[in-house]
């Protein structure tokens, strides 16, 4: 069957979930033996949020290909399973930046560069190169923003244009908000009505209508819906809040979302989708008795989706575990030798974050010797692993001024020294080590009994690692480069054999967990901080 596109869309206020929603129609559909693949598009003008501050847009993603992405790619992949790649996520700086390319090398022969056609022609191929691969029967895309702002002005344009040139095989969600109005215990529909109107106004008609809402909303008011924005009463849907992201597909199969969508692209929407997998995850969630305490110490434990892979990856694990995650986020900030143990000796496991500059470092090093210490379970990722061997060659090995050259270039001992190859770099955005490598893990460490493997390949997002002149002094001492690159000997996992579960990664296993497929060195890390618990005294009920 030719492509099918489905446009997603959002309106009243942001943040109402477009992404869970275009996921969870992913999984249905996936469900149903559908190829599917889904793509952002944001309407911000940096090139990618490689460098954007976490508080202005929460977690950077990597794909498998080394494109720094939008967090919502993160849940795209944990839904479906399916790797992304720069193809998935397309930002206005990435359009404006190929136009401009374009019009430097004559392609547009002379001709005065516009919005349209020449930017809504390149948001058009962006759209359907996915489509042209011949991989997928359904393309999701999601146009980040709410209609109305400025930004998205021109990818509802090209959406305008496609629904017209592809006709059925093109199908617009609309997803907006009903407030609900607890003075006069009401839900109030005239806000959708509006947003509704305002995509009319640019020549768009949504196809479907999910209504995000606290409260469940009346058939009564359903209809009245349907008949102020020209849709049809059963393509009228609701989102009500669930406890977790991860109902929602089932929820909007009770809505009968896949089955609208299917119809109305002229396909069969007999039987039900395959969902034994997903429910076999929401039983588990439904009847975990026990809690697992970690600890995720870090700089922006103020803003959580800045560790948004993370607290998913643990929250997988712990749930095939029935055990429930209680996440404590301990500002690494204002962590001290004088308060480590009241924060810390409670907790069960203990994750450094990764991150980047100096700003509470110190912290994480006190955590580091804390946990070393008393042997607790511990992880560290990325900056979390170059941490674990300055806390080490400090205090284990003497060598009290060691370092990373990211936080004191002058340092005699740079145990953390800058990449050879990012020595002659001077731009920030898209240039570190990033994306997909392989990694040869020594037989019979811990990291290699995690994975039930020595070969293994993980996402990158750094530009410092292990400075391997110290490796033999490393290893003589007790802490072992049990993980490196087969090619360039990177050393990409360290660990304390002597310890319960003391493992560090230079990648970022996170990136890789997912709810039908959860990593098998988070799994590895909540099992033995479940077992360090119920050594205390009991995992907490």
């Amino acid at each position: 069957m030719d492509t099918k596109y489905i446009f997603v869309t959002g309106g009243v206020v942001s943040s109402l979930g477009k992404g869970i929603i275009s996921s969870s129609l992913a999984r249905l559909l996936l469900s149903r033996g559908y190829s599917v693949t889904i793509q952002k598009f944001d309407p911000y003008i940096n090139i990618d949020p490689g460098t954007l501050n976490p508080y202005e847009h929460g977690e950077c993603y990597v794909t498998v290909d080394g494109h720094e992405a939008d967090l919502d790619l993160g849940h795209y992949e944990r839904f479906t399973n399916i790797h992304t790649t720069r193809a998935n996520n397309v930002t206005t700086g990435r359009i404006y930046q190929s136009v401009i390319d374009k019009e430097r090398r004559g392609d547009y022969l002379g001709k005065t560069v516009q919005i349209i056609p020449h930017i809504t022609d390149e948001i058009k191929r962006n759209v359907k190169a996915l489509g042209k691969t011949g991989k997928y029967d359904f393309v999701i895309t999601e146009i980040g923003g709410t209609v109305g702002d400025i930004e998205s002005a021109p990818f509802l344009e090209a959406v305008r244009q496609l629904r017209w040139e592809l006709g059925r095989d093109a199908l617009l969600i609309h997803l907006t908000y009903v407030p609900y109005i607890r003075a006069a215990k009401e839900l109030k529909t005239k806000p959708t009505q509006h947003s509704v109107k305002q995509l009319q106004q640019v020549g768009l008609q949504p196809d479907v209508l999910v209504l995000r809402t606290e409260k469940d909303i009346p058939a009564a008011m359903l209809r009245k819906v349907a008949q102020f924005c020209n849709i049809t009463p059963e393509a009228v849907t609701q989102s009500v809040d669930a406890p977790t992201i991860y109902q929602v597909p089932l929820l909007m199969h009770d809505q009968k979302l896949d089955e609208i969508v299917l119809n109305k692209m002229g396909l069969s929407a007999e039987g039900e989708p395959d969902l034994s997998g997903w429910r076999k995850f929401l039983h588990h969630i439904e009847n975990a008795d026990k809690t697992v305490r970690i600890a995720l110490v870090g700089k922006y434990v103020e803003l959580q989706d800045a560790y948004k892979s993370i607290n998913e990856a643990l929250f997988q694990c712990a749930t095939y575990l029935d055990h429930k995650l209680k996440l404590e986020y301990v500002h690494s900030e204002k962590l001290t030798d004088d308060n480590v143990a009241e924060k810390l000796q409670d907790m069960d496991g203990v994750i450094i974050a990764p991150g980047f500059g100096q700003r509470g470092i110190e912290g994480k090093f006190v955590a580091l010797r804390y946990c070393r210490e008393h042997d607790m379970p511990t992880f560290g990722i990325c900056l979390g692993m170059q941490c674990m061997v300055i806390e080490f060659a400090r205090n284990v090995l003497g060598l009290a001024e060691a370092n990373s050259s990211e936080m004191n270039p002058t340092s005699p001992h740079r145990v953390i020294d800058l990449m050879e190859e990012q020595k002659s770099v001077h731009d920030m955005g898209g240039t570190m080590r990033l994306g997909a490598y392989d990694c040869r893990l020594e037989e019979g460490s811990h990291a290699a009994r995690a994975y039930g493997s020595t070969d293994i390949r993980e996402r990158h997002r750094h530009r410092f690692e292990f400075n391997s002149d110290y490796r033999e002094a490393f290893e003589k001492a007790g802490m072992k480069c049990v993980g490196e690159n087969p090619d360039t000997h990177l050393v990409e996992v360290v660990e304390l054999p002597d310890h319960r579960w003391y493992i560090g990664t230079q990648y970022h296993p996170e990136y890789q967990s997912t709810v039908l497929a959860p990593h098998p060195l988070f799994m590895s890390f909540v099992k033995a901080a479940i077992a360090y618990g119920e050594e205390r005294g009991g995992a907490e009920a």
